[in-house]
């Protein structure tokens, strides 16, 4: 079970240097290494992290991908769904996780809003920009689902686009690994990882961290990017207190 707000360990003492940060957290992040759906561990630790940064002061919007239920397009390729159906299915799945981060966060004390860029009422706000805005300014996490409501689009490029639209200082992306490499670290023992990469060499070499559209967004509206591991517990809130984690894309 979650743990109550006065269980928590202290905020940490790091001065935050964003005030307001955009967070995209994969769907995998919500399962077990190989699993699929929502392990109660897992999910209670990113909650955790969240929790943690939040409570330092930050402003935190979140996105969440669904791909430990489903992905779009390659769900279409292996049952013959057509590609648009496959991404709403998608979409539906990011409100599951949604929904379980919000519960889990304000289990342990931080207010909460899940909004869908799809209208679901009955279970979570519709994405309005100026509403969104007005959450993180009274001191309320927001979780962003259903991607940008529209098929043929990743869940990155809804956060690189959310970024943008709620004036967040800083994009972060939550993965499995702990930045950007020159290649696939687990195919090529010889990978590296970039302390620092620009966005034309992320689009240039095809790194496939984040998807070309996503990467191009944050590019024109000079969104800078950090890439890091969640796996490891506080990781968010070093990273938002400066730590030098993961890679920073910029221009």
């Amino acid at each position: 079970m979650p743990q109550s707000q006065s269980t928590l360990e202290p905020a940490r003492t790091g001065i935050p240097v964003y005030k307001r940060v955009l967070l995209k957290i994969t769907g995998e992040s919500f399962c077990e290494e190989g699993g699929q759906g929502i392990h109660g561990a897992e999910l209670e630790s990113m909650a955790r992290q969240c929790v943690e940064v939040a409570r330092l002061g930050v402003q935190l919007a979140i996105v969440v991908g669904g791909g430990n239920f489903i992905r779009g397009a390659t769900f279409s390729e292996a049952k013959h769904i057509q590609r648009a159906t496959a991404d709403y299915m998608g979409m539906l799945a990011t409100v599951l996780n949604g929904v379980a981060l919000q519960e889990t966060m304000e289990a342990m004390g931080q207010p909460t809003r899940v909004m869908s860029a799809l209208t679901i009422s009955a279970v979570c706000e519709p994405y309005i920009r100026r509403r969104a805005i007005r959450h993180l300014e009274k001191g309320r996490a927001i979780i962003l689902t259903a991607g940008t409501g529209n098929p043929f689009f990743t869940t990155d490029t809804c956060a690189a686009l959310r970024a943008t639209e709620v004036q967040a200082d800083v994009l972060l992306k939550a993965t499995k690994v702990d930045g950007i490499y020159t290649a696939d670290p687990k195919k090529d023992a010889k990978a590296t990882r970039y302390d620092t990469i620009t966005y034309q060499e992320a689009i240039a070499k095809q790194l496939k961290v984040m998807d070309q559209t996503a990467f191009t967004l944050a590019m024109e509206r000079k969104m800078p990017v950090i890439v890091f591991s969640m796996k490891e517990a506080g990781n968010i809130a070093r990273v938002v207190c400066g730590e030098q984690i993961g890679t920073k894309v910029t221009a």
